[in-house]
């Protein structure tokens, strides 16, 4: 029995392509949106002294200038991944482009790093939203000193220009923020059932306090009298006898030799 082979024409395979193409990003089916009643924050610092505190899901719509520091902390829990979305848009046309960024710093001050988004766009100066995106590591339940892995606490998000011409400090803009946490539960918490390495070379578990050898009697008499090696003792007698050989030598090199 002989099988026909299956020939796909052009037309099936723009199609197919199309199909894929239709079909629902994950990235799409994961953005973040407030939460329902959540109340939005109209405010936000100036440093991190200053940082207006936030939770997940609750928006953020602050007007600001162009050169503005804008601050704001939230709380992370083990086993949370926060993931930050900002959009920021211009109410008029600016002299040229400009490149935004978003910060996230830890309790430390240390500045964690972003797994996927837009941290640091450029935008035309004809453009009129700019859109900035950071997504974090799992925080860890714990981690050692000398790493710099995100632990719980809270957290410090900074929004800013880092780039821009000159004419266009001070240039109203409307911001809006929003802060989302999915929690997967900490992975770090798991417990060894078996040692990694198994035990070859068991010992036996002692029941009775051990008895020593016995010692032979002679031995014993003859090792009496014989001074600890260690002893003081053997170190000052070898030393003086060293001494005075060195002195008999000494002597014998630096004598004058007898006229006759």
């Amino acid at each position: 029995m002989t099988r026909t082979p299956i020939v796909r024409t052009g037309a099936a395979l723009a199609a197919a392509g199309l199909a894929l193409l239709a079909a629902p990003t994950p990235a799409a089916a994961t953005t973040p949106t407030p939460s329902p009643g959540a109340t939005p924050v109209t405010r936000a610092g100036t440093s991190f002294l200053t940082a207006t505190g936030i939770a997940a899901g609750q928006p953020v719509r602050v007007d600001a200038s162009i050169g503005d520091f804008l601050y704001w902390s939230f709380p992370a829990t083990a086993g949370q991944r926060h993931r930050i979305t900002a959009s920021v848009s211009f109410p008029k046309t600016r002299s040229g482009t400009s490149t935004w960024t978003v910060e996230v710093f830890d309790g430390l001050r240390r500045r964690q790093a972003c797994t996927d988004g837009a941290q640091t766009p450029t935008v035309d100066a004809s453009a009129g939203t700019v859109t900035l995106g950071c997504t974090l590591r799992q925080v860890r339940s714990w981690a050692e000193p000398w790493s710099a892995d995100p632990l719980p606490g809270t957290y410090y998000l900074r929004l800013s220009v880092v780039d821009l011409p000159e004419p266009d400090l001070g240039l109203p803009v409307d911001v809006e923020l929003l802060v989302s946490a999915d929690d997967d539960g900490s992975r770090d918490d798991g417990k060894l059932n078996a040692p990694l390495t198994p035990v070859t070379e068991a010992g036996t578990v002692l029941t009775g306090e051990p008895t020593a050898a016995p010692v032979d009697a002679e031995d014993d008499r003859f090792a009496d009298w014989l001074p600890d090696l260690g002893s003081r003792w053997i170190w000052t007698t070898v030393g003086g006898v060293l001494a005075a050989v060195a002195g008999v030598v000494g002597f014998g090199l630096t004598r004058r030799p007898r006229r006759a």
